[in-house]
């Protein structure tokens, strides 16, 4: 049956492009040209890295594998076992025998096939096989397939026969090359990766919403070694806006501090973590994003009962005061280490008093959230430079390459981060400059960075007491009003600072992007960049109300003429008529 391309736009996104109906009939966001970016820079290092990983483990066979000497000496003793009666059905070489043999008779042992077989399992490396759980119109499928060399068999599913029929039609779109890797299924995801345990090397998951009810299965599905790719768009639910809803989605209780979008990140990952844990197995993130309206993180899956004990050493219960912000942490568990052994034992605590020792306040108590590493600075340090070689290839270059330099500079031990807005306001002080603050503490021995969370937000080792001293020596120098003695800030600065903080320009108080003057932060490329509709949905009234008609307007023209008419609005109200 032909299709009537009058009713379709064409999107183009890399190399790939997609039919879109002028209906909203199947979900497609235009601001996911992130998101989709960064996935396809991620897949492309981890097949790099899966290869360096395959012939790393074949070098160490060779280096492990017998001699020729040692070849012929077991040779002879197999040879000698083969003469011999087989005892019990098995020879001394554990050669299984079948029924019909009579146990007089030895069992031989075949060399030619071994032999073959051996050369298989130690040459070849399979493409690795990925999983699209919810495709929709198929566009990420479609990149991956035609964009990521190397790749082997892309399946989208979808459980909407709209969106299965749509990512089909894109699939015969797209030409040879996407008919031979993707495929397309209308299946329920859970059910597709329940039953096909371990056997995709990349899940990718990226729903309208929250992803939890799809963790359990899709951790299933991940080979060992594998990585899952996974996306949150709740932020109202992980930042806090309903904690109890957080709690029952992902079993961890979100704070509303100045760090709650990195908080949602380590919400997220301490959930896949707890799904890895109930099957024997681990995850390692790779690298995690807080971006535009969504948090996603890559994590490689791995199986081990003996390294899942380690999961309570990475995550940490948060103590958040009410009045100062001041945030501590406290770990799950910890290990005794005597001789070889290791025991696991509980975390010492409490790590707070009942009332905050800065300003007397009592504290909020959120988690447990992933307080290990969220990035691995190797893999950051590869998928950047790979991004920076092929910056071409990528739509959404611009943002994406801003966003990995920020995280490649980031501490990566040092869990959430301060705001110096937020401590200035607590003490009703002007704010010193974010490099005045940052040597300070780099004067007092500490270390200190940004975060790709937030351009004021700033990541330390200092503890808060160490903190609050270099702000009580800040406001010294520049006075505030008096507050009344109850306020949080009152008591703090009614302390003499037991460091003396020295304020003098250090030599790393700039990163080296901002040495550079490498852009980091960038700021949105068109008005109401954010998520779109549902597929099928309509505008009604509501939406006119909650949102502005110029708003509705904006997705109306979007979903009607695509592209080309955003781009003739942005420039018309970037140069607007005269008169």
């Amino acid at each position: 049956m032909s299709t009537d391309l009058s009713d379709f736009i064409v999107i183009k996104e890399g190399e790939a492009e997609i039919l879109m109906h002028t209906k909203n009939q199947v979900f497609y966001n235009k601001t996911q040209v992130n998101n989709r970016d960064i996935s396809i820079a991620v897949m492309r290092a981890f097949v790099a890295k899966r290869k360096e990983e395959h012939e790393a483990r074949l070098s160490k066979k060779k280096k492990t594998a017998p001699t020729d000497s040692e070849k012929d000496v077991s040779e002879s003793v197999v040879e000698e076992a083969s003469n011999e009666p087989a005892i019990n059905g098995n020879s001394n070489g554990d050669c299984e025998m079948p029924e019909d043999i009579s146990q007089d008779e030895p069992c031989s042992i075949p060399e030619e096939p071994s032999k073959t077989t051996e050369g298989k399992g130690r040459g070849e490396l399979k493409p690795p096989r990925v999983l699209e759980a919810l495709s929709a119109s198929g566009l990420r499928a479609l990149r991956y397939a035609r964009e990521v060399e190397g790749i082997g068999q892309v399946v989208a599913l979808d459980n909407d026969k709209v969106s299965v029929e749509a990512c089909r039609r894109n699939i015969k779109f797209n030409g040879s090359v996407a008919c031979s890797k993707v495929e397309s299924h209308l299946v329920d995801a859970r059910v597709h990766m329940l039953t096909h345990p371990k056997e995709f090397d990349v899940v990718d998951l990226d729903p309208y919403g929250s992803p939890s009810v799809f963790l359990d299965s899709a951790i299933q599905a991940v080979a060992d070694g594998g990585m899952l790719m996974c996306t949150a768009t709740d932020m109202a639910v992980l930042c806090g806006g309903n904690g109890e809803v957080c709690y029952s989605k992902y079993g961890s209780y979100p704070l509303k501090g100045k760090y709650c979008h990195e908080m949602a990140l380590r919400i997220l990952l301490a959930c896949i973590e707890s799904h890895a844990n109930r099957y024997k197995r681990y995850i390692v993130p790779v690298l995690s994003v807080q971006m535009d309206f969504y948090v996603r993180v890559f994590v490689r899956v791995y199986s081990s009962a003996s390294a899942m004990k380690n999961t309570p050493l990475k995550l940490s219960y948060v103590y958040q005061c009410i009045g100062c912000d001041s945030f501590h942490l406290q770990p799950l568990g910890r290990t005794v280490t005597k001789n070889t052994s290791v025991r696991y034992l509980p975390g010492f605590g409490p790590i707070v008093p009942q009332e905050c020792s800065d300003c007397g306040k009592k504290f909020n108590m959120g988690g447990p959230i992933w307080s290990a590493p969220i990035h691995d600075q190797e893999w950051v340090t590869s998928i950047l430079s790979d991004v920076k070689s092929m910056k071409d290839r990528y739509p959404a270059y611009d943002r994406i390459s801003a966003v990995l330099t920020t995280i490649s500079e980031e501490l990566p031990d040092v869990p959430l981060f301060l705001s110096l807005h937020s401590l200035c306001a607590t003490l009703k002080c002007t704010s010193p400059s974010a490099v005045i603050f940052r040597s300070a503490v780099i004067n007092a021995g500490y270390r200190i960075s940004g975060t790709h969370v937030n351009p004021l937000g700033l990541k330390s080792d200092a503890p808060m007491d160490i903190i609050w001293d270099i702000m009580r020596c800040w406001v010294k120098n520049h006075p505030v009003k008096a507050q009344p003695p109850e306020h949080s800030g009152s008591v703090i600065l009614a302390k003499e600072p037991v460091l003396q903080a020295n304020f003098a320009r250090a030599v790393a108080s700039l990163s080296k992007a901002q040495t550079k003057k490498v852009a980091r932060f960038l700021p949105n490329p068109e008005r109401h960049w954010g998520p779109k509709l549902r597929a099928g949905r309509q505008i009604t009234s509501k939406h006119i109300s909650l949102l502005g008609p110029e708003a509705v307007n904006e997705i109306l023209n979007q979903e009607e003429d695509g592209e080309e008419h955003n781009a003739k609005r942005q420039k018309t109200e970037d140069n607007p008529p005269s008169g």
